[in-house]
């Protein structure tokens, strides 16, 4: 499933339902957000291609070759590539290769990229929320403009997450993602409430 498939049609009208109804309350912007994969992770699939291909090569090369180096180094060879995009088509094998930090570190970092490239750092009081849902690595990130950072707390944002990740591992992706939306609107309400002159600055949900 693709970041354009994730949701059907009937859930996307919904998500933007409710991204509608929180910035009506607030001068805030809520740009929910799903991406295939945060970074491509190159070197999980040359290492796991490596690993594979060095195990299955000195096994067989043992087996049948009389542990022969002119054996293991051909199959080593010509087992490679294919261990290596076995791995690419594989994406949970894939996800085990990479170290969990990892996938924290470039999912933040492509949060921030993103956050940059649709603009969410230029809206009129500095308050946009981007709530990213990256599918290849399975994580959810919201990431909060100055305004909003300086009087919410950390915690809060590990909540929204906590709350968006398990509906996504029950499979109600779009009802927790939209109960999601409507605490980032609570949130903004308090503090940042809507002003007569507040317009829509970004996209409702970005896929």
């Amino acid at each position: 499933m693709t970041s354009d498939t994730f949701f059907s049609e009937e859930e996307k009208a919904r998500i933007e339902a409710a991204v509608r109804e929180a910035e009506s309350r607030t001068s805030g912007e809520i740009v929910p957000m799903v991406v295939d994969e945060s970074y491509d992770y190159l070197r999980s699939e040359i290492v796991g291609g490596g690993l594979f291909s060095l195990g299955a090569s000195v096994t067989l090369s043992w087996a049948f070759g009389d542990s022969s180096v002119w054996v293991f180094l051909p199959l080593f060879v010509l087992l490679y590539f294919p261990f290596k995009w076995g791995i690419r088509s594989l994406p949970g094998l894939k996800r085990r290769l990479i170290p969990p930090e990892e996938i924290t570190v470039e999912v933040e970092e492509k949060a921030l990229v993103s956050f940059i490239e649709n603009g969410l750092h230029h809206t009129r009081d500095e308050t946009g929320i981007l709530i990213l849902i990256s599918l290849f690595e399975h994580r959810v990130h919201v990431l909060a403009d100055r305004g909003i950072n300086e009087a919410v707390s950390h915690q809060v944002w590990e909540e929204i997450v906590h709350l968006i990740t398990e509906g996504i591992r029950e499979g109600k992706t779009c009802e927790a993602l939209c109960e999601g939306i409507r605490r980032c609107g609570d949130l903004l309400e308090k503090r940042f409430p809507r002003k007569h002159d507040d317009r829509n600055e970004l996209p409702n949900l970005i896929t």
